[in-house]
């Protein structure tokens, strides 16, 4: 199937993926009275004598918004809000299939972060949660970090956190399959954007000590001259202290792991058979990965994973976030943590085990019916462990 022609095709005949629908009866004068004036009048004095009675008095106890300025749009690049709103549609569909959550685009004509920010703050009363979607590094670092300080709701960057926990949860398995230990591995991120740093953050908290990270320009390391300006790659830079010097290649020298959110065709089979024994890549750089697995394989690779669903091991965020805020909401947390990311994470990673863990099977599909509920329930326990629960 040609899918880019047949999805512009059925968009078109869909006219919207989202809308609203009416949960009570208005079928005669008693109900209008009853869902709107002159009853709602009580709800709307209860709540203003306890605003978060709005929780329990409207749908805002289960109500998303998915923000985006259009930025940093699939591998699109910078399209424009309204160009960003078929993906925005789309993952409010995917919350709601997925999660239960319902959920609202809202496509923001700023790149000024202050404007952004506040634009979301004003709106955040209306909802119980925010999904931030498709925002460029490294303004995203920076507004996600001044909404969480302003708003008393999760704020949540799919593109970051999504990514990172089904990514650790790939590796919690494939770490089982090839007898490898977390803290004992020696990883290389392809990719130090958004994806990249958040995926190496959450590993790192999970244990990952031994880490290099490559961008554009090579090696990300303690000094290098351009990261003078930059203070997100120069922390990222203080952490790692890499001894290698160069790019990619030289950095993959005796590596176990591979993960990579950066671009195709990077890594050569040349550079496979250089890492350490049974080592394993998860080239996720879509629709085209750093390197393809069967060539992986081919080359050494022990476990391989991407974000393409006609290969073995999807990694693919749609395990993550309908659950990671369900689970939010059922228990109305105040922010979505590391606790609750890692919980996430090893929630899905053990819905595989025993006799079906295999190198070909590291991560339950996204079809899965248990998926979302595991996570869910993961997170909401995590919430309360950790205090972030308010009920």
């Amino acid at each position: 199937m040609d899918y880019a022609k047949e999805s512009l095709r059925l968009h078109g005949e869909w006219g919207g993926k989202i809308e609203v629908s009416v949960r009570v009866p208005v079928e005669n004068a008693d109900d209008l009275s009853l869902a709107y004036t002159p009853g709602v009048a009580q709800p709307c004095l209860a709540i203003r004598e306890d605003p978060d009675k709005s929780y329990t008095l409207t749908r805002r106890h289960n109500l998303c918004a998915v923000v985006t300025d259009g930025t940093a749009v699939l591998g699109l690049g910078d399209i424009g809000p309204e160009a960003g709103m078929p993906v925005m549609e789309g993952k409010c569909v995917l919350f709601k299939a997925f999660g239960g959550v319902d959920a609202f685009p809202l496509c923001v004509r700023t790149k000024d972060v202050d404007e952004f920010v506040n634009t979301v703050y004003l709106l955040s009363g209306s909802f119980g949660g925010v999904n931030l979607e498709d925002i460029a590094a490294p303004r995203c670092f920076e507004i996600e970090k001044k909404l969480k300080e302003k708003c008393d709701i999760p704020i949540f960057h799919d593109d970051q956190h999504g990514t990172a926990i089904v990514v650790a949860a790939a590796l919690i398995n494939a770490l089982k399959v090839t007898g490898k230990k977390i803290d004992e591995i020696h990883a290389v991120f392809s990719g130090a954007g958004a994806a990249g740093t958040a995926i190496f953050k959450l590993l790192w908290t999970m244990g990952l000590r031994h880490a290099v990270l490559c961008d554009i320009k090579g090696v990300v390391y303690p000094g290098r001259p351009d990261l003078a300006g930059d203070p997100y790659l120069d922390e990222l830079a203080r952490m790692t202290r890499p001894a290698v010097r160069g790019g990619l290649k030289e950095a993959l020298v005796g590596a176990d792991l591979f993960v990579g959110v950066s671009a195709p065709n990077l890594v050569t089979a040349g550079m496979v058979q250089s890492m350490a024994p049974g080592p394993i890549l998860f080239p996720r750089a879509n629709p085209t990965p750093e390197i393809m697995p069967g060539e992986a394989r081919a080359a050494g690779a022990a476990v391989v994973g991407t974000g393409r669903s006609d290969f073995p091991n999807q990694i693919n965020n749609v395990l993550a976030f309908p659950g990671v805020f369900r689970g939010a909401f059922d228990v109305r947390a105040r922010e979505i943590n590391e606790e609750m990311k890692m919980a996430a994470a090893h929630a899905l990673a053990g819905l595989v085990g025993g006799e079906e863990l295999s190198a070909e099977y590291i991560l339950p599909k996204a079809f899965d019916p248990r998926v979302g509920p595991a996570v869910a329930a993961a997170v909401a326990q995590a919430a309360r462990d950790s205090g972030a629960a308010r009920s």
